[in-house]
């Protein structure tokens, strides 16, 4: 088969003829459709997380964000058939530890991360392996194209898990985001359709002009201000009640965070850069004195993926209109060059493997 292979850290990936994956016995292998290119492709391109143990090598797959057909299962394989039309989930839980048989397979303890590490090779490719495919594999439902899945990927899931389970976003809130990159737009289309009023930050006129398409009600330019915080909190009449980090770096997780009201929740979607090293600074006094929660929130359990399902059948949800290009193998690595600077606007798919 076709595929984009890692050569080295921020060097051009080589597209080539590789062998094509066999499904373990309790697996199956999808013929991939479309798969989105994301920051956290990126990360991994770069060399970003080899402190967490996602550090591709030579010969290795990057992506994380498929769709498409089965073509081969596993012997004990029950529940997946060939032909079926199905996303991957780029968390792949086992199914049977604890956190899986209670509603959080997206953080198993045995997870492992779809294109990010060399045990799981990932979707820039024809085919891509899946472990334990009665868990992982998700059948698409009528209407729900490949390419549509592939922009509902990691950032729109991660941005509806984040929205809809684990800060409490109501009618009427104040919702702002801070960097309105592919998983930022979609919080801002998710917490407009939940009912709330969206504030999108960003140093790019080009993406808050998106924002605004996507739902947003005001937006602040950073660049062009002295605190963000500070208009966000002026916007708001006295803060947020809900605020995200979709970049993950000091200026953004901060500005995000002083962007709140008392009582507000803050959610961290934005993961950190090799500087960084999975630590930012943050105001924690003002966090304890104004009682602001933080939280966490990484992709979707698989088993929830029908509640965005039926939000896209009724028009309430539109990932698609985040997808901003369709590209060929042999562009990813012009994509992720383009991801060093920023220089990308919503979300680029694959579909031309």
């Amino acid at each position: 088969m076709r595929a984009a292979v890692f050569t080295d850290y921020g060097e051009p990936l080589e597209v080539r003829e590789v062998d094509d994956p066999e499904p373990e016995p309790h697996g199956a292998v999808v013929a991939v459709e479309a798969c989105g290119v994301c920051r956290s492709d990126w990360h991994a391109w770069q060399g970003d997380w080899e402190w967490r143990g996602l550090d591709p090598v030579p010969g290795h797959i990057l992506g994380h964000e498929p769709a498409g057909h089965v073509v081969a299962v596993g012997d004990e394989v029950a529940g997946v058939s060939e032909g079926d039309h199905v996303a991957v989930p780029f968390n792949l839980g086992d199914g049977s530890c604890h956190l899986c048989r209670t509603g959080h397979s997206n953080i198993c303890e045995n997870r492992e991360a779809l294109g990010l590490q060399p045990s799981a090779p990932g979707a820039f490719a024809e085919q891509v392996p899946v472990p334990h495919a009665d868990h992982n594999l998700v059948t698409l439902p009528e209407g729900v194209s490949s390419v549509d899945m592939a922009g509902l990927g990691c950032r729109f899931m991660t941005a509806f898990h984040g929205l809809a389970h684990r800060a409490d976003v109501g009618a009427g809130d104040w919702f702002v985001v801070h960097g309105c990159g592919g998983v930022g737009l979609s919080a801002v289309q998710i917490a407009d359709a939940i009912g709330a009023n969206v504030v999108g930050v960003d140093l790019m006129d080009e993406k808050l002009d998106f924002a605004e398409e996507q739902g947003a009600v005001e937006t602040v330019n950073a660049a062009e201000v002295e605190d963000p915080a500070a208009e966000v909190r002026a916007i708001t009449d006295g803060g947020a009640d809900v605020s995200m980090d979709a970049l993950g770096i000091e200026t953004t997780c901060r500005n995000a965070v002083e962007s709140l009201g008392k009582t507000g929740q803050h959610v961290q979607v934005g993961l950190t850069t090799k500087e960084a090293g999975g630590t930012l600074p943050l105001p924690t006094d003002e966090m304890v004195t104004a009682e602001i929660d933080f939280l966490g929130a990484l992709g979707m359990p698989p088993e929830r993926y029908d509640e965005i399902f039926r939000m896209v059948a009724t028009g309430k949800l539109d990932p698609a209109a985040i997808i901003t290009e369709r590209i060929g193998l042999e562009d990813v690595s012009g994509v992720l060059d383009d991801m060093t600077d920023f220089e990308t606007v919503g979300i680029p798919v694959i579909d031309e493997f």
